[in-house]
């Protein structure tokens, strides 16, 4: 017989800062109990299915694969949001996006649009937090638009959206006070791209050409023609971008222009405001 805390001991998987919470989190999936139980009842006999399904679990994650992609699903802001791997897997570096979005508008209603989607969660979590807005969330990816829409329905979001569109293509001459988005960012030849979890995730929400900067150039270059007089647009990018996305809105004549700290103390976010 195979008990809880015997399975917790057993498990090897690569030292790593998580390496103890992605084995409570597989094996308390794999049980379909809380981490919280694990610890109360180490002494509980574990069936063989259940057995089972956990060693396969670790064989996928000793394998590089992301515990999120593993049980498909990740929380982010106050949401649990399906996943999977046509998707990035949302991150808590994201979250300033929506902090910094909920600052600048009031609970008033407001028209909002997520570039780039993928699972919903910049858009979902914006909704979520301001019923009175109305959220549009578009993504060239059809089963990503098909992931959102899952999770916008799980969640009842009625108040949000969610489209087919190659950034602005399908929106026609609709405008906004706010477009938020956290774009591809990764020069097509980082090293990062091959190492880690995110070698699992879809090269297509991550690479953005020779510097990193092609899609935040067209979204910079474009986005005023979307935006209402005073509106913002919250762009995320890479820890070392910050100058550069700047300067992107500064020349499209964006006002207002700065970026935020993330939680790492780097400048993961820039915003501008259409001039009124």
């Amino acid at each position: 017989m195979t008990i809880i805390a015997s399975l917790l001991r057993a498990a090897d998987l690569p030292d790593s800062p998580t390496a103890r919470l992605d084995v409570e989190l597989l094996l308390a999936a794999a049980l379909g109990k809380s981490r919280s139980y694990l610890h109360t009842w180490p002494e509980k006999i574990v069936s063989s299915d259940a057995a089972l399904t956990f060693a396969g679990y670790l064989r996928r994650r000793r394998a590089g694969e992301p515990v999120a992609y593993i049980l498909g699903q990740q929380g982010f802001w106050k949401l649990d949001l399906e996943v999977a791997p046509h998707t990035l897997i949302p991150r808590p570096d994201t979250e300033l996006l929506v902090e910094a979005a909920l600052e600048l508008l009031p609970a008033t209603p407001a028209r909002v649009l997520d570039l780039g989607t993928g699972s919903g969660a910049i858009a979902l979590a914006l909704a979520s937090e301001r019923p009175a807005w109305q959220v549009t969330a578009v993504d060239r990816v059809l089963e990503a638009v098909a992931l959102a829409e899952r999770n916008r329905q799980r969640l009842h979001l009625d108040n949000a959206t969610v489209l087919s569109s190659h950034w602005f293509s399908a929106l026609g001459g609709r405008t906004f006070d706010l477009i938020i988005s956290n774009p591809p960012y990764i020069a097509d030849n980082d090293p990062h791209l091959v190492a880690g979890d995110v070698r699992f995730e879809p090269a297509s929400a991550l690479v953005a050409g020779r510097d990193g900067l092609d899609d935040l150039r067209l979204i910079t270059q474009q986005a005023g023609a979307y935006l209402d007089a005073g509106g913002w647009l919250l762009l995320e990018h890479g820890y070392d971008q910050a100058s550069a996305v700047r300067d992107l809105l500064l020349r499209q004549g964006f006002e207002g222009v700065h970026s935020r700290i993330d939680l790492g103390g780097h400048e993961r976010i820039s915003l501008g405001q259409r001039p009124c």
